[in-house]
């Protein structure tokens, strides 16, 4: 079943990330083994104007992929804004996902600066997936100034350690009326299965594919964790109970009333 962001509709639910890879073939080909349809690329990355340059952009096929651009790096609202609008005078498209950090040793995004820089992007014609910290009442604001998504993290980006905002996570996806992307701090494909079982939109994942032991085989396993997160949130779980239950119950056993 295909998931409407704005004005474009998807069939996976994993989107995936350009950084930390090896190479740039070991890249391509985890996106591939993904399945996602999303790669977001940072534009501080992309030299497109370089005579004879084989960078990151050659390694993506436009037409198999949807491009993100991200303002990774940006640490104020001017350079945020600066950076997306540069992003689209260079063709991409009219999509950013927002991030502004100004803290150098946690990376925690700036809830003031990024509510700031939502506003004046959303007014300017953009489609903003702003990354925030997994604050609910942040996420909401943001949805109604006009936002695309909502972008929480899970943990600190890049780290691995999991899901350690799951019950804020479970309130802002209580509370949205646009899809809910999980971004950050996943390190393996069963996080990335519990924040879908309670009903994430999508999750995105770069670190811990770029930097597993073997990046490809790590991206086909967020491919099946996600989709296996997914089909449990649509099953719906079983009722958690205080003591145990028999598989196999009495009734209606021969010889038993």
């Amino acid at each position: 079943m295909t998931i409407r962001v704005a004005d474009k509709e998807f069939n996976s639910r994993l989107w995936v990330g350009t950084g930390k890879f090896d190479d740039f073939e070991t890249m391509q080909k985890a996106h591939a083994a993904s399945g996602a349809e999303v790669v977001t690329v940072a534009i501080r990355r992309v030299d497109m104007n370089a005579p004879g340059h084989v960078g990151l952009m050659d390694y993506i096929d436009t037409n198999k992929y949807w491009i993100l651009p991200n303002t990774a790096g940006c640490a104020t609202v001017d350079e945020a804004v600066r950076v997306a609008r540069l992003s689209r005078a260079m063709g991409i498209n009219n999509w950013i996902k927002l991030e502004v950090i100004p803290d150098p040793k946690y990376l925690m995004p700036d809830p003031i600066a990024t509510i700031e820089a939502a506003k004046i992007l959303v007014e300017d014609g953009f489609v903003v997936l702003p990354y925030i910290n997994a604050d609910p009442i942040l996420a909401k604001r943001l949805e109604e100034i006009g936002c695309a998504t909502i972008m929480p993290l899970a943990s600190p980006i890049g780290s691995g350690q999991g899901v350690k905002t799951l019950e804020n996570i479970k309130i802002i996806i209580e509370q949205a009326n646009v899809p809910v992307v999980c971004d950050a701090g996943i390190g393996v494909p069963s996080d990335a299965a519990l924040v879908m079982e309670h009903g994430a939109d999508f999750c995105l994942i770069n670190t811990a594919i770029a930097k597993a032991e073997d990046p490809v085989k790590m991206a086909e396993a967020f491919k099946y964790g996600v989709m296996a997160g997914r089909a449990a949130y649509e099953a719906g779980r079983m009722p958690k109970k205080e003591i145990a239950s028999a598989s196999s119950p009495l009734v209606g056993v021969v010889g038993k009333n």
